[in-house]
C-alpha cells in the first residue's frame, strides 16, 4: 500500500497565542487576512500589506505599531492623540499598551484596517535572493 501524502508530512509546531492577538478577531472572516509571526511579534496583513504590528517585548516595543507612510502620519496623529512616532522605527506610529486609551484606540485602528483605510498598509519588502554557494562535502573532488 502506497503511503498517503499527508502521512509523510511532519507535524508543525504550534505557536503560542500572542497576548494582543485578540485585536485580530474582527478580521478573521476576511479572506485576505493573515496573522504572521514577524520579528518576535505578529503582523496583521490584509491584501498582502502589513497594517498593524502587535508586539509585547517591553518598551518601546510594547503595544501596536501602525504601518503607514510618512504623508499619512499627520492625519492619523490628529485623529488618534494617543499615537506618536515610534522612538526607534520612526517611519511608523506607535500606540503603547500603557496608554490609558490603548484598548479603545487599538480597536478603532482595527476598524480602520477592516474598512481598508488608505492611510494604513505597507507592502512587504521584496525577498532578497540568496547567493548559491557551492558546498564541498567530504569525498567530493576538488
Amino acid at each position: 500500500m502506497k503511503p498517503s501524502r499527508t502521512s509523510s508530512l511532519r507535524p508543525r509546531a504550534v505557536r503560542p497565542d500572542h497576548p494582543l492577538q485578540w485585536l485580530a478577531d474582527p478580521l478573521l472572516e476576511d479572506p485576505t487576512f493573515v496573522l504572521k509571526s514577524w520579528f518576535g511579534g505578529r503582523t496583521i496583513m490584509l491584501n498582502g500589506l502589513h497594517h498593524l504590528f502587535l508586539t509585547t517585548q517591553g518598551e518601546p516595543w510594547q503595544g501596536v505599531l501602525v504601518c503607514t507612510a510618512h504623508e499619512h502620519q499627520p492625519s492619523l496623529l490628529a485623529e488618534f492623540p494617543s499615537l506618536a512616532p515610534h522612538p526607534v522605527l520612526k517611519k511608523w506610529l506607535y500606540l503603547p499598551e500603557s496608554h490609558e486609551h490603548f484598548e479603545r484606540d487599538a480597536r478603532r485602528l482595527v476598524q480602520l484596517v477592516r474598512a481598508r483605510d488608505p492611510r494604513l498598509g505597507i507592502a512587504p519588502s521584496p525577498r532578497k535572493k540568496r547567493k548559491t554557494v557551492k558546498r564541498i562535502r567530504f569525498g567530493d573532488k576538488l
